[in-house]
């Protein structure tokens, strides 16, 4: 019955239902007055052929097995069943009662007619009413109220096996994964051996983790093991009230019989009201139940706990291996491993973005060029797929700068190429030379930028994400942090997690707000702002990322901090020859200019930020006079940027500009 039903099966099944009915309306009152006890000769060879035609179960006979009805119970849900579909056998019930304005049947007329009949056939214990199977019009009393069958349980009968309407709008079956990666196919095996047991004892198989697309895939997979199918409810969608949570138990056990079918419950939040409204549904459902969930529900029924995260290291590597196969590997390069060991993405996502670059090299016009970018696509394909929870906490900086951009000593340059060199070979070091083996602590690139405001501390932040083609989110420090204790760290974890991911560059604001020196513990709040900074300090060394903070005043941090970052860059203030170079890339190829004397610009004590701002605001002045821009126009443009600092030019500073 779990199969789609073949054509034949359908037409001899509804025979089958034709000749019952046929046998149900002899044991009842015709319109000719005959009221014959037994089967005549011809409906007992209808039932017969129908039977020999069917080679295997009628819905009826499946129904009364798998429900445990008795024969009493099978004959009066065919009777209702009748009433619905055969006008004859409804008049025939209307002529019993004596009344023919009640087509119907009641319990008194299934009592008197039927064989074998007992009064507990209707009690809320037996299966018509604790499955459903029939609904009673109460108002009239059990003996002489209206019995109706269900309309799903109707359509079963005759052949039609579909969810139950009133379900349709809150399951879904479950979705596979085309494969599987390799630790989650070794708790596929884990999950069913603790399912190879008797069914009346199979314990609820929780299934927590950070990949709800893996834990979906074997999900189904142990179904499909076991030949059920698999649907999926979301926690959201279990009724809080405890009678309609009843209610919908009741028929998802039916649904589950019918069908043959495992559920799983997706918990989201496992503390909240629905996770609550979750648990009460787990302990009462029987069969096949499985639980998705970040971290696991307290159940107090029997269950078995697996873990099931986004594949890590070469599990992820090989996923994506297996995946886009030898040929798309082979065009992807290089470019695989960095990405396996950057981008932490779910079952689902690894496999999508291989798909995506599979159709892409097999395209007819595919051309060779178009298979040198594979490695792009690839990259790419990542970074957008990964972005999306951290685009909720922080801003996206779009990045262009290159190395030629930045004007620092060459001390500082090195460090930064030191911190791009970490990042692009991670992989190699990390998996492959073994040094993740022996375990993350240190692992993280955990750094801080110092020096004034406008030294180009930002700017480096964008040369690595642009050089490397990586995000880079900047957030602001004095948002997070939070004069509500515990709101920091809630605040730090969500940036943390969802930066996991995506392995973006982090870029934290006005360090300052929170990685102040400590003080003396005197009271609570000390208290909680030490925890604070040693949960950042945590998350940072864990962060298989970038983490950059910025700080205009390093000697304001506490050492102890300072020991446990892995670079620290100083931004100096530019001497003459560096602004020089700055004021030489101020101005793009296409801006017109007249007459700049770019030694007396150099003179001007500011740093590359205030550089950028005059050469940018005097452009606008230019722009607005129809001249090309002059030294007047950067002479305004200065004085403008001096001001917002409260600290006037001299004279000195800007004689000859103009």
């Amino acid at each position: 019955m779990n199969a789609p039903l073949a054509h034949d099966w359908t037409i001899a099944n509804q025979q089958l239902l034709v000749a019952e009915f046929a046998r149900l309306k002899e044991r009842l009152p015709r319109s000719t007055g005959n009221n014959a006890q037994n089967q005549n000769a011809e409906t007992a060879a209808a039932l017969a052929d129908a039977r020999q035609l069917l080679h295997t179960e009628s819905a009826i006979d499946w129904l009364t097995a798998a429900f445990g009805l008795s024969g009493f119970e099978r004959d009066l849900l065919l009777l209702c069943a009748g009433a619905e579909m055969d006008a004859d056998l409804a008049r025939c019930c209307a002529l019993a009662q004596g009344d023919a304005t009640r087509p119907w049947v009641t319990f008194g007329l299934a009592l008197a007619a039927l064989e074998s009949p007992h009064w507990s056939a209707l009690t809320p214990q037996r299966p018509l009413r604790r499955w459903r199977l029939l609904d009673i019009d109460n108002h009239a009393g059990l003996a002489a109220g209206r019995l109706r069958i269900d309309e799903r349980v109707l359509h079963f009968l005759v052949g039609i096996n579909e969810l139950d309407a009133r379900l349709a709008h809150l399951l879904r079956p479950a979705l596979a994964l085309p494969r599987q990666a390799g630790g989650h196919a070794a708790t596929t095996q884990a999950a069913m051996a603790a399912l190879d047991g008797d069914p009346g004892q199979w314990p609820v198989i929780v299934l927590e983790g950070d990949d709800p697309a893996a834990q979906e895939d074997i999900a189904t997979r142990c179904a499909d093991a076991l030949g059920l199918s698999c649907l999926v409810i979301q926690a959201e969608d279990i009724p809080l009230a405890a009678e309609e949570r009843a209610a919908l138990i009741t028929l998802w056990q039916r649904e589950a019989t019918l069908l043959g079918a495992a559920l799983l419950i997706i918990v989201s939040d496992p503390a909240s009201a629905t996770g609550e409204a979750a648990r009460a549904l787990i302990e009462r459902v029987a069969g096949l139940c499985l639980v998705a969930c970040p971290s696991a529900p307290a159940l107090l029924t029997q269950n078995q706990r697996f873990p099931v995260n986004k594949p890590a290291g070469a599990d992820r590597r090989q996923l994506w291996i297996d995946t886009l196969g030898p040929g798309g590997a082979h065009h992807a390069g290089p470019e695989l491993d960095r990405a396996a060991s950057h981008f932490r993405l779910g079952s689902r996502a690894v496999q999508s973005i291989a798909k995506t670059l599979q159709t892409s090299l097999a395209l007819p016009a595919a051309s060779d060029k178009a298979r040198a970018s594979a490695p792009g696509i690839l990259w790419n394909g990542c970074r957008q797929e990964s972005r999306g929870g951290l685009d909720n906490l922080a801003q996206r900086l779009e990045t262009t700068a290159d190395w030629d951009s930045l004007v620092l000593p060459e001390a500082q340059l090195s460090v930064l190429r030191q911190i791009a060199a970490h990042l692009r070979q991670r992989f190699k070091v990390q998996e492959e030379w073994g040094f993740a083996a022996q375990g993350n602590r240190g692992l993280g690139l955990a750094t801080l930028f110092a020096g004034e405001s406008g030294t180009g501390k930002t700017l480096a932040a964008e040369v690595l994400a642009h050089t490397l083609h990586l995000d880079l989110y900047r957030i602001d420090l004095s948002a997070v942090v939070s004069k509500y204790i515990g709101e920091t760290e809630k605040n730090l974890r969500q940036v943390f997690d969802a930066a996991e991911d995506c392995g973006a560059i982090l870029l934290f604001d006005e360090a300052d707000a929170l990685f102040g020196k400590r003080t003396e513990v005197k009271d609570s709040h000390d208290r909680h702002a030490n925890i604070e900074v040693s949960y950042l300090l945590q998350r940072m060394e864990a962060y298989h990322g970038l983490a950059v903070l910025t700080t205009n005043l390093k000697s304001s941090l506490d050492t102890a901090f300072l020991r446990r970052l892995r670079f620290v860059v100083q931004f100096p203030f530019p001497d003459q020859e560096q602004r020089l170079a700055l004021w030489q890339r101020a101005f793009p190829a296409a801006t017109p200019t007249r007459d700049l004397d770019l030694d007396k610009l150099s003179r001007l004590s500011m740093t590359g930020g205030s550089i950028r701002n005059i050469a940018l605001n005097a452009a606008f002045l230019a722009a607005d006079a129809g001249h090309p821009v002059g030294m007047n126009h950067l002479l305004q443009a200065a004085h403008a940027e001096a001001s917002k600092r409260e600290r006037p030019l001299a004279d000195a500073e800007t004689r000859g500009w103009a």
